[in-house]
């Protein structure tokens, strides 16, 4: 039985902890590794499709409020959820794992409503990228609308600054053809973190690829000193 703290999962937009997580099998290599796996949902997504209009962070941190301290791993829209969370309250995390997680846009307010629009729009999205999350949102069994509600919740985005509070370690693992990258600024902004780049990998497939799993697994088993 593991001494470590169970592993809480969060997932991309219009994705789900089913999808994201257990069809994937990370789950099932956590709970293999002896760790135990807390599933969650973001904000209008999977079982939580009627809290679109509640912020992720708080929701995550009211999933895990009964636990002394969680290990976390999140992707994309989960892993900006993860790191507001951490940095609200950093004691609640021993160690934090991002994927698809890099520097925020000059426009990313803008940017967000764009996908929100796409997503809940009845026309297919010309560009590639949002294309495949409203797809996504759909073959997952989402609402639609729900998911570009929960988009629009924090239309800000991430607040490096913050970031400052974190005092846990934060892998962030990101594809170099991830239009994320790079994160450079958000590793400067975190007192201890490290990059762990995938060359050729994208987005959407980083979750998935054995060098991702292998080094976010490994991470994870590691122990806290002092």
């Amino acid at each position: 039985m593991s001494t470590l703290p169970p592993v809480l999962l969060v997932h991309g937009l219009a994705s789900s902890f089913e999808h994201g997580w257990r069809q994937s099998g990370w789950v099932d290599l956590l709970e293999d590794a002896g760790r135990d796996v807390i599933p969650f949902d973001l904000p209008g997504h999977g079982s939580a499709r009627e809290l679109a209009g509640a912020p992720a962070a708080a929701s995550l941190l009211a999933a895990v409020a009964d636990l002394e301290q969680v290990d976390a791993v999140g992707f994309s829209a989960g892993g900006h959820a993860v790191l507001a969370a951490a940095a609200a309250e950093p004691e609640r995390f021993r160690r934090i794992a991002v994927l698809g997680v890099g520097d925020p846009g000059e426009h990313e307010a803008d940017v967000r409503e764009q996908i929100a629009t796409a997503i809940e729009s009845d026309q297919e999205p010309e560009e590639p990228f949002v294309r495949v999350l409203r797809r996504l949102a759909t073959t997952t069994g989402n609402d639609r609308s729900a998911v570009a509600a929960a988009l629009r919740v924090h239309p800000r985005g991430m607040d490096l600054q913050a970031l400052a509070a974190i005092t846990c370690s934060v892998l962030v693992v990101l594809g170099e053809r991830d239009p994320a990258a790079p994160a450079d600024r958000l590793i400067a902004s975190l007192p201890d973190a490290r990059l762990v780049p995938l060359p050729g990998v994208d987005h959407f497939s980083t979750p998935t690829q054995m060098r991702c799993l292998d080094v976010v697994l490994t991470f994870l088993a590691e122990p806290s000193y002092g």
